[in-house]
């Protein structure tokens, strides 16, 4: 079910593509054009929500932030929002939210392919005395992600891989 609605809603693309991490690609996930799809984002907060088990969530800006809330309203868990970038003006915190030093934060992510961005995610979080223990995301693209995840200690939990995506 979920590989017919991400393929319906336009969010499997075929073409020449760059991804986040730098590597050329056949495909596109775009998770972003599945979550704008209320039914979808329902779906995915359903199926996502399944594997929560920590005190908080937290997603990066801005693919996992739709996902991230969906899945906060379903398991009735406080979130937080991990930025890209701190603002040169403001709080310039990473971290939006409130949160207490030592909780268990899941990360929600819409894709991971090498892993690089949910580890730049991590270290933001674990630097702010928080533990962090899985990943939980849409599309596994196993290139890579998972392996870089379990050498910080960290499990990735995947609705789908990119091998049963493009069957």
């Amino acid at each position: 079910m979920l590989r017919e609605m991400l393929v319906k809603s336009g969010a499997v693309r075929f073409g020449d593509f760059i991804l986040a991490s730098g590597k050329r690609s056949k495909y596109y996930v775009d998770i972003k054009k599945a979550s704008t799809k209320v039914d979808t984002l329902r779906y995915l907060a359903k199926q996502l929500g399944k594997y929560v088990q920590g005190d908080y969530l937290a997603g990066v800006e801005l693919g996992a932030v739709p996902l991230t809330v969906a899945t906060a309203l379903e398991t009735g868990r406080d979130y937080l929002i991990i930025r890209k970038e701190s603002k040169s003006h403001g709080t310039r915190k990473l971290i939006e939210g409130d949160f207490e030093k030592g909780s268990v934060v899941d990360i929600i992510e819409d894709v991971v392919t090498t892993g690089g961005s949910v580890l730049r995610a991590i270290k933001i979080l674990r630097d702010e005395g928080l533990k962090v223990q899985r990943v939980i995301c849409v599309v596994d693209r196993q290139e890579g992600g998972k392996d870089a995840l379990k050498a910080e200690g960290v499990d990735l939990i995947s609705l789908i891989t990119a091998m049963e995506l493009l069957i």
